[in-house]
Parts: C-alpha cells; structure tokens; sequence
C-alpha cells in the first residue's frame, strides 16, 4: 500500500535495498550494481479516461494501444562540476528529474560565486523514451474520441513497446508546471501530466511464446529445430527481457496444452469450427481466413524478399454477415486495426506528419497499416474508398512496405500486414452477368493482389433459408441451444493458439509437397489453354505455397505435405471458381481479375470493330449516319443482340476513323 500511495520515496528504498541484496550475494560494492524494482499488477488497471488528480504521484496501471514513440534521448542521472577559479570539484545527483547547480564553490578556502561549470564527458547520462498511449479500441464509449497519456521509459524500458502493441503500463503519475514564458518563472495554472513508466506488459501473446521455448530448453528439453530457431529469435527481438506476468511452469503448462491441440488428428476441422461459430456455414471462407491468421513464412532470397502474408477479399450481397466475420478475425488476430473504408484517408492508413508538442518537430505518425504490422488491417466497406487511399494500398500488399516522403521526412516503414477487407457490389446486389471487376469496380492491379477473393451471394432457397433462420432464432431464444452450439476451442485459448503457431512455427516444403504444387500449377495452367485463356498467374503459384505453409502451421510441423498442398488447392480452386468465372462461357479465365476484361470478351469486342468498321465502309454517306440507325443495322446481321453501350464502345475503339456528335457518325477527313 505505502509503494502506491508515496512511491515516490518507497521505490528508490525498494532499490537501494536490491542493490545492497545483489551486492552481498555478489560480494561486491552495492555502489557497483545497480538493481531496479519492478512493480506491476496491481488490484485496479484504469481506462486513460478515468485518470484525475487525485492519482497524481500514486502508482497507477494503466492499458492501452502505445501509438508512437520517440527515438532516445538522454537524461542525465549525475552532474559532475568543476570551479572555474580553484578547481574544486563536486557531484550532484538527479533528485526527482532535477539537477542542483551550484551557486558557489563549496571549498572553504574559495568561496566564489557564480563559478562552477558542467564537466559533460565525466557526467552519467541514462536513456529515456517519450511514447504515447491511446487507449484500446474496445474501451472507447460511443461517440467518444480516444484518449491519449504521455509516458517516459527508461534504461532497459527504452524500446520495448513499439508502435501498434497493446500494453498495461505500471508507472507513477506525475505533473509538471508549464511556463508561460520561457523567460518567466511564472507558471500556468493548468499542469500537464505525464507517466513515469516503472514495467511494461505486452497483452500479446506472440512476445510471451517467442521465450517459452527458450525456457524449455533452459529446462533440458529437447525441441525441434524450427522452433528452437523460432525461440532464438524471439529471444532476441526482447532483448531478454521477460514482459507478460507468467512463471515458467505455467508457460510449461501453457505449451503443453497447445500442442495436445495440434496433436489431435481433427484440428483443421475444430479450429474452422471454432471461428466465428455463431454464423452459419461458410465453411470454405472460415478455413481460408484460418490460413490468412496462421499466414505463410516470410522468405528472404538473394536479391528479393517474399512476403508470407495471405490477403482475402470478401465480396457479397448486404446482410451475408461480412462484417461480423471482419470483427471476428480482428478479435482473433495477435495485432491490427478495424477501419472503415469511408473513414479512411491516405494518410490514415500509411503515415502523417505532425509537429510534436514538445520538441516542435515535425515527426511521422503511424497510420492503421503499419499499426498492423505482423498482424491483420480489416477494412470494411472497401469499395467505398478513395482512390487515393485505395492506391496506398499496391506497395503494402505486395511489397511489405510504405515509403514516405513528406516535409522533409524520407523514410520507408515496415508494414507486414495481411489485409482483409469486405466490399458490397455496385448497385448493393451483385449481378451474375457481369464479372467481379465489373461489379465491385475496383482497379485490377488491386484485385489481382488479393490471394483469395470469395462471394458470398444471397440466393433464395426455401430449405437453406429455413434452416437458416432457425440458425438465428436459436442463439436469440433458448440458451440451451446456444450452449450446444458453443465452439470447439475457446476463442481466448485459439487466440493464442494462433499466436505460438506464428511466433513458434515455420515449416519448410518437403520435395513431395514442392513437386506436388508444381504439378498443380500446371494443372491449372492447362485449363485455359486449349481456349487461349489465363487460368493461373505465378502470383496464384506464390499463394498456394503461402496457404500450404499456413495449413502445416495449423498443426505446428515442421514440414509441409502432399495433404496440405492438396488442401490449399482446393481452397484456391473453391475461391477462383467463385470470383474469376467469366459470366459470358462459364469457365474459369484469370484475365477477369489481371485486366478486368475476360479473352472472351476481348475477342467479341475485336469481332464487333470489325463488324462495324466494314458496315460503315459499305453505308455511310456524305452527310453521315444515325447512331439508331447503325445500331438496327447491327442487330439485323448479328446473330447475338448488340446493345447501344457495346456499340459505343465499338465505336470508341474506330474514333481514329471515324467521328460520334449528336447522334450522327461522321467520317474523318
């Protein structure tokens, strides 16, 4: 209690009296090893709009989503001065963020005033780091904005909280006077507060796992070589410093109790079931957000680096719960952001830049996308986004990255962020008779850099739509029934399920299973061949190893298999038969995602210049043709109906030759 309520003169005894305990261990001078007291989890964690003056120099904990922070600065823990006159010299410590100066020379036989100098090279300087803290998403009442806190780390805190990560903070809550002029002693009489940070606990779990291997193998186990690998680096990411507030046994316990998951022969099955179980069906678009949760393994090659991201794209008819599935997998998801595509700016999502309050510099201010690095960006109402915030998107799906370039600032920003994003056709009902690119009008480019594109379409049918809505009455009326609908696996205990697979698993194909998607591959090549048409890109060969690696991650191996590439292909087949059908044949034709305009299409386009081109030659007159008139010539010799838009079109395509005002079709001179 005496540590809340006054830490300020409790936490420097806890100190004194670690280093004296570490000393005497050591057999050593206490003055030689500096020992820190770390406090943390306390009864009450607060919401940063609850704090008040009354916790101002108490020990509070607080949780949150830290937003930016600064690079080091240093903050000087002693003085050393030296007179000007005598050279007498004399130490001072820093005594609550103060240094003492003094005015006159403390040697007896001196006395000057006025005359003591800083000696900087024989000074000690700690590190310190300014962050911000904005409070998590879910604690922000409706129609509120998010409230911000000022924090400052140091030493062995500096860097350990990075942009994007959820955190309880412990630290003592300060104020400071602001003057009103630099030059004044006068201050104002609203203070500013700030929070001295004393432990940071990271609320994700992929830091926490990245070290339970390490305990292990501290213990004598032996483990596998990709997570030992796997543990190494996590080890090092951390710095060694343990964040989350759990022992080793009940890491141990932890551990053991994920992979008795993954060795049950059904956890594909369970971990579908087990993501979002309240909505009916779907099961094939269920397990392809399963593998963009997993996601494949990052590679670095020479010269080249490939990302393991997986991007999803849910397209569909209003009420077939997309936006429901977006917030499940944000829930699920070890980081990221929910954001709105009407909301969104360019700058919202990349990176802004703003003048820092304290040092008046203009600083860069992450955005959504790289708050979700190593996470997932879900993106609702995609369609509806600007085209310049929509053009944000190309470098970060493919490349990783985002590079800015603005007031001075020239930086790239690691953005290793899969993006999952929801859109509603154009008109609010998709249209069968015209492709997605059509029907959702989003540029091709964009489209083609999504590794799994899924309708979802409303389509009436009497006994689906009753079992259905028996679906629904169900989870409102009786609870009985909702207990027995309740998921295989706890979405707490799959949340982390999924952050020890990423931070712990990274297979590598196996010979069988490389030979097996090449086969696959050209497989799906040999579809459109015999029509001339692209029904697979290297870009769908780079996805079916991401989801093969994301399937073999389900179950914590170390090496992919036929079984998984079988899968992924399936998945892959399931979703392009979806959304790269072309509505003219039927078949499956890969140019309605790359360009936008199927082969098929292209070439009736070409027939039908053509046709108008030699129509024209044998009709046209001096003073010209009516367009109604071209157009009942068409469908007269046609042998498929030609509708003004498409003769338009036709028309655009000979504008060299001939010339469209007013309804009338003149020739070029």
């Amino acid at each position: 209690m005496w540590a809340i309520t006054y830490p300020a003169e409790t936490v420097p005894i806890f100190d004194g009296q670690l280093s004296a305990i570490a000393a005497e261990l050591e057999g050593t001078d206490p003055e030689e090893i500096q020992v820190q007291a770390r406090i943390y989890n306390l009864l009450e964690i607060k919401v940063i709009r609850d704090l008040n003056p009354s916790d101002i120099n108490r020990m509070i904990a607080v949780s949150g989503m830290v937003t930016r922070t600064s690079g080091v600065i240093p903050d000087q823990s002693l003085a050393l001065f030296r007179c000007m006159q005598c050279g007498h010299e004399v130490v001072e410590w820093n005594d609550r963020g103060k240094v003492n100066e003094p005015s006159t020379c403390p040697s007896p036989s001196c006395q000057a005033r006025y005359s003591m100098q800083m000696l900087y090279n024989r000074s000690c300087f700690l590190d310190k780091q300014l962050m911000k803290m904005q409070e998590n998403p879910n604690d922000i009442p409706e129609g509120e904005t998010p409230h911000t806190v000022t924090m400052f780390s140091r030493q062995d805190l500096v860097d350990l909280a990075k942009p994007g990560d959820r955190i309880t903070v412990t630290g003592v809550y300060r104020a400071a006077g602001v003057r009103v002029n630099p030059r004044l002693r006068e201050t104002k009489a609203v203070y500013k507060t700030y929070l001295d940070v004393v432990h940071v606990e990271k609320n994700e779990s992929t830091s926490l796992f990245s070290l339970s291997d390490t305990l292990a193998a501290e213990e004598g186990e032996e483990l596998p070589a990709h997570l030992t690998a796997a543990a190494k680096a996590g080890d090092a990411q951390n710095n060694g410093v343990r964040t989350n507030n759990v022992t080793g046994e009940e890491m141990a316990e932890k551990r053991t109790q994920l992979q008795a998951i993954a060795a049950d022969p059904d956890v594909y099955e369970k971990l579908a079931a087990s993501l979002a179980p309240s909505i009916w069906q779907l099961d094939d678009v269920k397990k392809g957000l399963l593998c963009q949760l997993f996601g494949g393994v990052s590679k670095t090659l020479p010269g080249v680096k490939t990302r393991g991201e997986i991007n999803v794209l849910l397209v569909g008819d209003p009420g077939v719960s997309k936006s429901q599935i977006l917030s499940y997998v944000h829930k699920l998801a070890p980081r990221g952001i929910y954001t709105s595509g009407k909301g969104s700016s360019a700058v919202g999502l990349t990176a802004y830049v703003t003048r820092d309050p304290e040092t008046k510099e203009m600083v860069l201010e992450s955005g959504a996308l790289v708050l979700s690095d190593r996470g997932i960006c879900c993106i609702d109402e995609f369609d509806k986004m600007s085209e310049a915030a929509r053009s944000m998107l190309h470098e970060v799906m493919e490349q990783q990255t985002i590079s800015v370039a603005k007031a001075g600032i020239i930086a790239t920003l690691n953005a290793r962020t899969s993006v999952l994003a929801s859109a509603n056709p154009v008109g609010s009902r998709y249209n069968p008779q015209l492709s997605v690119v059509e029907n959702i009008q989003l540029p091709p480019s964009l489209m083609s850099r999504f590794d799994l594109i899924y309708l979802l379409l409303d389509k009436p049918n009497e006994a689906s739509d009753r079992k259905l809505a028996k679906h629904l009455v169900s989870l409102f009326g009786d609870r009985s029934n909702l207990e027995a609908k309740k998921a295989p696996i706890a979405a707490e205990l799959l949340k982390e399920y999924i952050a020890f697979a990423r931070a712990t698993c990274h297979p590598a194909l196996s010979s069988e299973a490389a030979e097996a998607l090449a086969t696959s591959y050209a497989e799906m090549r040999s579809m459109g061949m015999s029509r001339k048409t692209v029904s697979a890109t290297p870009r769908q060969l780079e996805s079916l190893i991401r989801l093969s690696e994301s399937l073999a991650r389900m179950r914590l191996a170390a090496t992919v298999t036929v079984d998984d590439v079988t899968e992924a292909v399936r998945l892959m087949k399931v979703a392009m038969q979806q959304s790269s059908i072309d509505p003219r044949t039927g078949q499956i034709d890969m140019d309605v995602i790359q360009t936008g305009v199927s082969a098929a299409e292209r070439g009736m386009k070409a027939r039908l210049s053509g046709e108008v081109r030699a129509l024209l030659q044998a009709r046209l007159g001096g003073q010209g043709m009516r367009l109604a008139e071209l157009l009942e010539g068409m469908n007269a010799q046609a042998s498929v109906h030609v509708s003004e838009r498409d003769l338009r079109l036709a028309l655009s395509e000979l504008e060299e030759d001939y010339r469209l005002a007013a309804g009338v079709i003149t020739a070029r001179t």
